[in-house]
């Protein structure tokens, strides 16, 4: 079962999500038939929504993150709620590249140029948008530069994605460490030394370590005090009958009149999760009628 836990200082002055997320990742492989690189793409920017989706107040909150970059991966969409549920679509599911130079899935070079939009949904008017360019592709990096250049919190974002050779997920996961108020220039020196010397986040969730162990190791120098609450992240699909119905009726009178016409039915997809859903003829005709 998958596990997200926050902590801080006890000073305050640094706040810390963990997150495994292995589970997840292999059930969006399921879903979507990834091949090892998207497995690691879709799983990366899944973990770090599921991570951002801790900081939400409000259970109908919600933020989307989507990667448009000029790669092979072509467009990634992870959505994620107040409890860390997340879903999520890869435009390409199936690519196959080399390793990169380090001897690693490439996912930098899979997602390209281009940028990556953050929308955060808190209930107002009007949803924040915050947009900043891809600086490396790799995702982790790219979240970090969000949150220094777009909310002006200093962040640092880790995430991996461990594939097997049959292109399930062995791990996942990652942690998300910001730099709150009050903190000071040599508290960020102790924890650039100490992200410097960890290993990787999937080496320490193979090696066993929970999601609090990792808490502890990359914040070590500190003295960190973890909350009673874990959360148990889901990857989970909103989709219904009835919101595939809303869509079909705001598509207008005369778009079903055309679909009832050339068709005689209608059949609806959904991108997260991929169930179909299907209306008669009968029931496309009372929907016109609704549109109306």
């Amino acid at each position: 079962m998958d596990t997200l836990v926050r902590g801080q200082s006890i000073d305050g002055a640094i706040r810390v999500f963990s997150i495994i997320s292995t589970d997840i990742v292999n059930r969006a492989h399921e879903i979507h038939h990834t091949y090892p690189v998207a497995t690691a793409a879709l799983g990366r920017l899944l973990t770090g929504a599921a991570l951002m989706g801790a900081s939400l107040k409000n259970e109908e909150d919600s933020i989307t993150l989507q990667i448009n970059g000029d790669g092979e991966a072509g467009r990634i969409i992870a959505v994620t709620d107040s409890g860390s549920n997340v879903r999520g679509y890869i435009e390409n599911p199936f690519i196959d590249r080399p390793l990169n130079k380090m001897g690693k899935l490439d996912v930098g070079g899979a997602v390209g140029k281009g940028y990556m939009s953050v929308v955060r949904d808190l209930g107002l008017k009007e949803p924040y948008v915050g947009q900043v360019p891809l600086v490396s592709g790799e995702i982790a990096e790219d979240l970090t530069y969000y949150y220094a250049n777009s909310e002006q919190i200093p962040t640092a974002v880790a995430l991996g994605v461990l594939v097997d050779t049959d292109n399930s997920c062995i791990a996942a996961g990652g942690f998300m460490i910001q730099m709150m108020p009050g903190a000071t220039d040599e508290m960020a020196d102790t924890l650039t030394a100490s992200l410097d010397r960890i290993e990787s986040v999937t080496s320490m969730i193979k090696k066993g370590m929970s999601a609090q162990d990792i808490i502890f190791e990359v914040c070590a120098g500190f003295d960190m005090m973890c909350s009673n609450e874990v959360v148990h992240p889901q990857y989970k699909c909103t989709c219904s009958h009835e919101r595939m119905k809303r869509a079909l009726i705001s598509l207008g009178k005369d778009e079903l009149d055309a679909i009832i016409k050339e068709q005689g039915k209608a059949e609806l997809g959904c991108q997260f999760c991929d169930n179909k859903y299907t209306f008669s003829k009968e029931e496309l005709i009372n929907l016109r009628e609704m549109a109306k």
